[in-house]
């Protein structure tokens, strides 16, 4: 059987942190499961929350879409087990994560890269050893004045921002679907705003 592309969307667990913008990678996981018609449950290697199926069609890419069970910091270890459980390397692992340096609604595609100070990044590099893996960055934009960024990706998404942010989900959701099935290249031809 060939092995699956592993989407983790990042974020942190809980009902508080839901409607955050650092959560962003959680709520485009969730339009992809919605997408491959599956329910969250509990994955077998341990800390994370997963759904199997397909997307792009018929007969679609495998795809194990997942969130961490573990706040932002401490993913690395739930995604390397997942990684482990699939037999995949990095090359099959697609992330989706805010970015502060995107103005809000921009999106971009790539691979590889440094963590640019975000915590979830690092701890994904220090538990995989590298940062070759596929990413599809959220833009939620810088905070304004001299809000501390960390205050910032923790609170939840302003009035205006959650009017168009059904639209920014939809859209980080097609980048990986497209990245899934057409990869990077045309991906980012078509979704590198």
């Amino acid at each position: 059987m060939a092995i699956p592309w592993v989407v983790v969307g990042l974020g942190n667990p809980g009902a508080e942190y839901a409607g955050t913008r650092h959560n962003v990678g959680h709520l485009v996981v969730d339009e992809l499961a919605t997408r491959a018609g599956g329910a969250w449950k509990a994955h077998r290697s341990g800390r994370a929350l997963a759904v199997e199926g397909r997307l792009g069609g018929s007969p679609g890419e495998r795809v194990v879409l997942a969130k961490s069970r573990s706040y932002m910091n401490e993913s690395g270890g739930p995604v390397a087990a997942l990684l482990s459980f699939y037999k995949a390397g990095p090359d099959r692992l697609i992330v989706v994560h805010d970015e502060l340096d995107l103005p809000y609604g921009d999106l971009r595609v790539k691979f590889g890269g440094g963590d640019n100070g975000h915590n979830g990044l690092k701890s994904l590099r220090r538990s995989l050893g590298t940062g070759d893996f596929y990413r599809v960055r959220l833009g939620i934009g810088r905070p304004p004045g001299r809000q501390d960024p960390a205050a910032w990706v923790l609170k939840p998404f302003s009035a205006a921002e959650r009017r168009d942010v059904a639209v920014h989900v939809q859209r980080g959701a097609d980048a990986v679907e497209s990245l899934a099935t057409v990869g990077l290249a045309i991906t980012q031809g078509r979704f590198n705003s």
